[in-house]
């Protein structure tokens, strides 16, 4: 939707009307609505903790007891290495990343079904929600990194040496690509569930698929050379590696296959915003 001022079909001062190209996106618009956003940001952050006896901590409990769970399966049962990365921080490094991928994907994936009410009551930008999810995921990657470098501190007090590169410098590139590559694929998968609902109940498990095609409880130097090409089809190995890599070494920093998946996260995001924008004019008829 976009505002057009001095309407000759009439006094008003802001006529809304449909978007008349697929990609057309109005940033100006969603700037004069940053502190909905804000308010909405908020909003969401809060009513995750509140009520709660723990507060912000339940944002650690996932990630933690989710490298507990690998450490015992993949460290002790299935032996598989972690490139000499001492096991917390390596299972800890993913999962946070991977969490963020996959909870700003959930998220923003129902975000025509979810929001379908206050959409067909009020209008303001609809790509509104999705940077929402985004900036709370955001957050929440925020307080799981400060745990991370006090796990990384009690190593390094403890005598352990690291030797991080200077990959150190594209990490917001990293975080940046990661929420892009979600928000892409999220948004078209939103535009989907419109019409197909089948797309909301196998996100899950898509998901699910994704994350063992992701290096996220195993480093790449123990995939099989066999299966190696398919694994790095996923945009979102490079990132996991050189993540990795630029925190605590390990990992691979491979910069022809980065270039690669940025290419592959500009094209989803691109699909993806051309879905949403073609659907976000009927969606309330179909919804």
């Amino acid at each position: 939707m976009k505002a057009a001022g001095n309407a000759s079909t009439g006094d008003w001062d802001i006529v809304i009307t449909a978007k008349d190209k697929l990609l057309s996106f109005d940033f100006k618009e969603l700037f004069q609505y940053r502190d909905l956003i804000k308010l909405l940001i908020r909003r969401d952050f809060v009513a995750v903790y509140k009520q709660t006896i723990l507060g912000p901590l339940w944002f650690l409990f996932h990630p933690i007891m989710s490298t507990i769970v690998y450490m015992f399966v993949f460290g002790n049962i299935a032996k598989i290495g972690t490139d000499n990365i001492p096991r917390p921080l390596f299972y800890f490094s993913g999962t946070m990343l991977w969490t963020f991928f996959a909870t700003t994907l959930q998220k923003s994936s129902d975000t025509f079904i979810v929001n379908a009410p206050i959409y067909g009551k009020v209008y303001f930008p609809r790509f509104s929600m999705p940077i929402v999810y985004a900036v709370n995921s955001f957050f929440t990657l925020a307080i799981q990194f400060v745990c991370l470098l006090a796990i990384y501190v009690v190593y390094l007090v403890s005598g352990y040496s690291f030797h991080p590169s200077w990959w150190l410098l594209a990490t917001p590139i990293l975080v940046l690509q990661t929420a892009l590559l979600s928000l892409g694929i999220g948004i078209m998968v939103s535009a989907l569930t419109t019409r197909y609902r089948d797309f909301r109940n196998l996100i899950h498990f898509g998901l699910q698929m994704m994350m063992y095609v992701t290096p996220v409880v195993y480093p790449m130097s123990e995939v099989p050379a066999r299966l190696k090409p398919l694994v790095m089809l996923n945009p979102l190995t490079p990132v996991m590696e050189l993540f990795r890599h630029a925190l605590l070494g390990g990992g691979e920093g491979n910069l022809t296959l980065w270039a690669v998946s940025l290419v592959e996260t500009a094209a989803v995001f691109w699909l993806g915003m051309r879905v949403f924008n073609h659907n976000e004019r009927t969606f309330i008829d179909v919804v």
